[in-house]
């Protein structure tokens, strides 16, 4: 009898486990956004910062479910970002939340997120880590931005605001990296170029170039 039992319980036990991804595929596109913005209010993240990821889809005409999709994981990135940064700043809002979410959705690791939030005042804080996420989408490894953009704080915030909005600075710290400057790449790549072959000492001399070729002269 207590097998029988222990059988009915497993096959049970099997129905409900079965029956669980049927009921999450029910859920709609705007019910997984709604569970979005309550979990976004217990954690403390505001929710304007799903809002407009939804505001943002609609107005592209993006499908309801990929929007719904896109706000799971922009929940996923605000939470580890408060996470990580509130652990050396106390005083991190939602502008920095954001730039926080978009630093780790480009690659910013977890460490040099939280050094540049606690080494950063409230005021620059937002723009220190902008700059930084913009570095790391140029090519640039996140350890070394932090870098420049610790070098940018301490010149002022004018360098700091216009960090972002240099490009080729990431290159030139990539081949500084790997120990080589702008130039020595640059004489590198045409020491690697092919040169002309030279003209056999047999050959017959090319044609002539002159106003009289091609009008019959010789």
């Amino acid at each position: 009898m207590k097998i029988q039992t222990r059988g009915f319980q497993w096959i049970a036990a099997v129905t409900v486990l079965a029956f669980l991804p049927m009921v999450a595929a029910a859920e709609t596109p705007q019910e997984r956004i709604d569970q979005a913005m309550a979990r976004a209010k217990d954690a403390g993240i505001p929710v304007e910062l799903l809002e407009s990821k939804v505001a943002e889809g609609r107005a592209k005409g993006i499908a309801a479910d990929r929007i719904a999709t896109a706000v799971q994981n922009r929940l996923h990135s605000l939470e580890q970002a408060k996470l990580i940064m509130t652990r050396g700043a106390n005083d991190v809002d939602a502008a920095q939340l954001s730039v926080g979410a978009d630093a780790i959705s480009a690659g910013v690791g977890e460490a040099v997120l939280e050094k540049i939030a606690a080494s950063t005042d409230r005021d620059r804080r937002t723009v220190a880590v902008a700059a930084l996420t913009q570095l790391v989408l140029h090519g640039m490894t996140p350890e070394a931005a932090f870098l420049r953009v610790k070098e940018a704080l301490a010149r002022g915030p004018q360098a700091l605001a216009s960090l972002a909005a240099q490009p080729g600075a990431a290159a030139d710290q990539k081949e500084a990296a790997r120990g080589a400057s702008p130039s020595t790449a640059d004489n590198n790549r045409a020491a690697r170029s092919p040169a002309p072959s030279p003209r056999p000492a047999n050959a017959p001399p090319g044609p002539l170039v002159g106003r009289g070729v091609g009008r019959g002269g010789h």
